[in-house]
């Protein structure tokens, strides 16, 4: 798989660490080299759940390899502190690994899981929409996402993600359009001088709450998936705000001035 700034490195990493007791810069990350095993690849939702149960299970492997070569009892090993623990003895991990360390492979599969049991994630966007009763301009005051998604492997960067896919959600709702001249048949806004996405100024004070929850059927990390959360419902949010404001109901993105103006109420 890939990182497409979903923050893989990350949580890979994360998991790692904890699983052998090592602090987060002692470990590497490697993706995106076709001489890797075929994963479930970085599309869709479960691409953090998917790659970090995987490294879990590598981990557990490579514990069990490590007890196994130190002689110690496997349900009564311990990895903490870059040290391999087990009673009173304690042994460094490099020291276990030697010089040219320990490899191991492994994988989880989850079989029927999705055909016996539902893992949808929720969630949940609320916006507030000013908008001028003179010019039909919209501008966005607040927003605000609530997501159900298991554990949260990384509560910073899913918190950028999901802020960042609501930022998307606003431009795709108010400014973004790809413009075709059907006669001619050419992008009439073919760069960003002409399609409008979201600047700073558009966008106002965003704020996401993670439920505290896990999902213990879902993997070993109990966590489920952010990605399309923080984006799937920003653009009909922005809508039902705009129409509960004016009265107008636009039925196609974006909801420009042009299409709410001449719905609006004379103004004196």
């Amino acid at each position: 798989m890939t990182d497409i700034g979903t923050g893989s490195y990350t949580i890979i990493a994360q998991t790692a660490a904890e699983m052998l007791g090592l602090p987060l810069d002692k470990v590497a990350v490697h993706l995106g080299d076709s001489h890797f095993p075929v994963s479930s690849g970085s599309g869709g939702q479960f691409g953090g759940n998917c790659s970090t149960s995987g490294v879990y299970a590598a981990c557990v492997k490579l514990r069990e390899a490590v007890a196994k070569k130190l002689g110690l009892n496997t349900q009564d090993v311990s990895f903490e502190n870059g040290e391999v623990r087990s009673g009173s003895r304690s042994v460094p991990l490099s020291e276990a690994a030697g010089p040219d360390g320990i490899t191991v492979e492994d994988k989880i599969e989850w079989g029927k899981l999705s055909e016996t049991h539902q893992q949808s994630t929720f969630g949940a966007h609320f916006v507030e929409v000013g908008v001028d009763r003179a010019t039909a301009e919209t501008r966005i005051r607040r927003m605000l996402a609530v997501c159900a998604a298991g554990r949260i492997l990384n509560p910073i960067t899913a918190r950028s993600q999901v802020i960042g896919a609501m930022t998307m959600g606003a431009g795709a709702a108010l400014s973004e359009e790809l413009v075709v001249d059907t006669r001619r048949g050419f992008f009439v806004n073919h760069d960003l001088a002409g399609y409008e996405v979201p600047v700073h100024a558009d966008i106002p004070h965003q704020e996401v709450i993670f439920m505290d929850e896990t999902d213990p059927m879902s993997s070993p990390m109990k966590a489920q998936g952010v990605g399309e959360l923080g984006l799937c419902g920003v653009a009909a949010a922005i809508a039902n705000a705009i129409y509960d404001a004016t009265g107008v109901r636009v039925r196609d993105y974006p909801v420009t001035l042009d299409k709410l103006i001449g719905g609006l109420p004379d103004v004196a």
